[in-house]
């Protein structure tokens, strides 16, 4: 080919001309910010959080919102979704910034502020160049001032998974950073957290500065989470998906507490199934073996990000679960086997009142299923605990983590 020549398309009998089951792949992507029509049941939760963000629209500061909800809630995706309207319903010239941090990957203060300043920042508008390592704290601190207040009157901030943060001292300088005269831009935080419980164990300065308005959503339905994939069934060619498809998968994530998340993997998971087996078109039988395939995704994702002592608790509940005919059992109980497995792993013990509280956040999470226990008068009342994943799944996930291999020798 000569250097002035353009390649043609050759047809070659290693690759398809056109996918035989996708159509639009990207529709099925978890981070994908469908338009309007095509987001359910969650008006409510739209124009709440529209009207606490509505001053970003004029100019002036956006109030800081507080999102809890299971994970496939539609907290993050309502979260980028308002934000967007934020930015083209922007008034009398006002410029919105808006940036989206997973505090799973940037959990560090310093990480996250410097993802922050990379994003917001134009460097051909600014000329302010922001490496993503390298620099100190506070320098990046001084970087991401100078960046918002060279291109933005306002800028909404997405924490999402915050919980999963090192320390909360970030909270606190993004909402004071106005007060306290670092910048002339508002600034509107939005965090996102799945622990209805995240707050409680904020700092008491942070919490006094970030005075944060609260929104809960709601897990999903079975109705609407089919309307959500009837809303992405054009990801698939016409006619590919045989009739029971969706229902079936709304039917497995309504199980599992709401997901939509879930009902989208399952979706997209079904259809690369079919096309690896060279299926004509995406069955039952496809979804069934999805399902499977998503479920230990699932977990593996809630339990890789958990904290350490969190993981102990779920190992000690998964240790009595393998190891006995039961399936349920008292909280003194797995709070025994936790104490044996942080004395052999040389771990801080943790108060029993803590450790409820650990339990309590993993049926948050819907990884534990617990349940009051009558005894009567004598007897009182008791917290029985199960897992609702399958134990040796829960074990083998949880041995991944260096620091608990060594239980595994015991």
């Amino acid at each position: 080919m000569t250097p002035d020549s353009s390649p043609s398309s050759v047809d070659d009998p290693l690759f398809e001309s056109g996918h035989r089951i996708f159509a639009n792949k990207d529709l099925l992507k978890i981070g994908h910010v469908p338009e309007a029509d095509r987001i359910v049941g969650r008006d409510e939760e739209i124009s709440k959080l529209a009207k606490r963000l509505n001053g970003a629209v004029h100019g002036y500061s956006p109030e800081n919102v507080m999102i809890y909800g299971k994970t496939g809630t539609g907290k993050s995706l309502v979260s980028k979704h308002v934000c967007q309207r934020a930015q083209n319903a922007a008034q009398d010239d006002v410029e919105i910034g808006t940036a989206y941090i997973d505090c799973a990957e940037d959990n560090t203060e310093t990480q996250a502020i410097s993802s922050l300043a990379a994003k917001l920042n134009d460097e051909s508008s600014t000329g302010i160049t922001v490496p993503y390592t390298g620099l100190s704290t506070s320098k990046y601190y001084k970087l991401l001032w100078k960046t918002l207040d060279a291109q933005f009157d306002s800028v909404i901030i997405i924490l999402d998974e915050i919980d999963l943060m090192n320390d909360d001292s970030m909270l606190m300088k993004l909402s004071r950073a106005e007060e306290a005269g670092k910048i002339d831009c508002s600034v509107g935080v939005i965090a996102i957290s799945n622990k209805i419980q995240y707050v409680d164990n904020v700092n008491e300065r942070v919490k006094s500065s970030f005075q944060h308005k609260e929104l809960f959503f709601k897990p999903y339905d079975a109705n609407q989470l089919r309307e959500i994939m009837f809303n992405r069934e054009d990801a698939f060619q016409d006619g590919i998906l045989s009739e029971d498809v969706i229902p079936l998968s709304a039917a497995f994530a309504a199980q599992e507490h709401g997901d939509a998340r879930k009902a989208i993997d399952i979706l997209r998971h079904a259809g690369e199934v079919a096309y690896e087996t060279g299926a004509e078109q995406v069955t039952e039988e496809h979804v069934r073996q999805a399902q499977q395939h998503a479920e230990k995704d699932r977990f593996r994702e809630l339990v890789n990000g958990a904290p350490t002592q969190a993981k102990a608790a779920l190992l000690a509940l998964t240790e009595l679960s393998v190891n006995s005919n039961d399936d349920a059992f008292l909280t003194s109980r797995v709070y025994d086997q936790y104490e044996r497995i942080c004395n052999h792993l040389d771990m801080d013990i943790l108060s029993v009142r803590r450790f409820r509280d650990i339990l309590k956040e993993q049926a948050f999470l819907g990884v534990v299923e617990i349940e009051k226990i009558n005894k009567g008068s004598a007897g009182g009342i008791h917290l029985q605990n199960r897992l609702i994943e399958d134990p040796q799944v829960v074990r083998e996930t949880i041995l991944e983590d260096s620091r608990m291999q060594d239980w595994s020798r015991e």
